[in-house]
């Protein structure tokens, strides 16, 4: 396991980036210590990897959790594209080196104009071409459907009503997780995630209940809004749900 300094330093992402990941959900610990420290294991590693990659093809964050979150994600298609990426970013560095060492040696008077170098043309293309993927995919286009136009008021008004499904859900913690009410509670749930923004199967509302109690800040909010133990009591409302033990 890897302290959150440690894991910055590692991959040059500041501490106050991966603490803003945590918070909207797109990156979680592996765990939290009873001190509330974070902590990354490999699986977190090679997501934040991910997570830098699409950076690097410029997509907006909410995009990239979108992707990165999709039951279709491709990790082996994702480092390949990677690859590639680099491979051309490496080309165009080089030519760009070679003319510089060229003007050095011989002078500016005598090198010869070429403008070409500076062409990224052949890097842009493969980056939209890389875009355009990923952007197919059936759980993006969805997202991106539903939420197009939407202003900030919006979409803070969709977070607000989806938090009052944890309100209900706090006013059954006392009972068992797998009674009538809590389980039309996370039907509730994985229906309006489905209505507002992309379909949301069995396997992505798992992955949801894991982090809304996976501690942080999006714990403390869900707990914040039920009372303490909300977030708990639903992932294991969303476990027996999803069938999984």
């Amino acid at each position: 396991m890897m302290t959150v300094h440690e894991v910055s330093k590692l991959s040059g992402v500041s501490v106050r980036t991966l603490q803003y990941y945590d918070k909207i959900g797109l990156l979680k610990p592996a765990k939290y210590t009873d001190a509330k420290y974070r902590l990354y294991d490999e699986a977190e590693l090679q997501k934040l990897q991910q997570i830098m990659f699409f950076k690097e093809l410029e997509f907006p964050l909410k995009d990239i959790q979108a992707i990165v979150n999709s039951a279709d994600f491709d990790r082996n298609k994702a480092l390949n594209q990677q690859i590639k990426l680099l491979q051309l970013k490496k080309e165009h560095i080089e030519n760009l080196i070679t003319v510089a060492r060229t003007m050095q040696t011989i002078g500016f008077k005598h090198a010869k104009l070429d403008f070409s170098v500076f062409d990224s043309s052949k890097l842009d293309e493969y980056s939209k071409r890389a875009k355009e993927q990923w952007q197919h995919t059936p759980q993006y286009k969805e997202y991106a459907q539903k939420t197009k136009g939407w202003t900030k008021e919006h979409d803070n008004l969709v977070m607000e009503n989806f938090m009052k499904l944890f309100v209900e859900m706090g006013k059954l913690k006392d009972l068992d997780p797998a009674c009538d009410e809590a389980q039309e509670i996370v039907q509730k749930m994985k229906d309006y995630i489905t209505d507002n923004l992309y379909t949301c199967t069995n396997d992505i509302l798992y992955s949801l209940g894991k982090i809304y109690d996976g501690g942080g800040e999006f714990t403390e909010n869900i707990d914040k809004a039920g009372g303490k133990g909300t977030g708990a009591f639903t992932y294991q409302a969303i476990k027996i749900y999803c069938g999984k033990k």
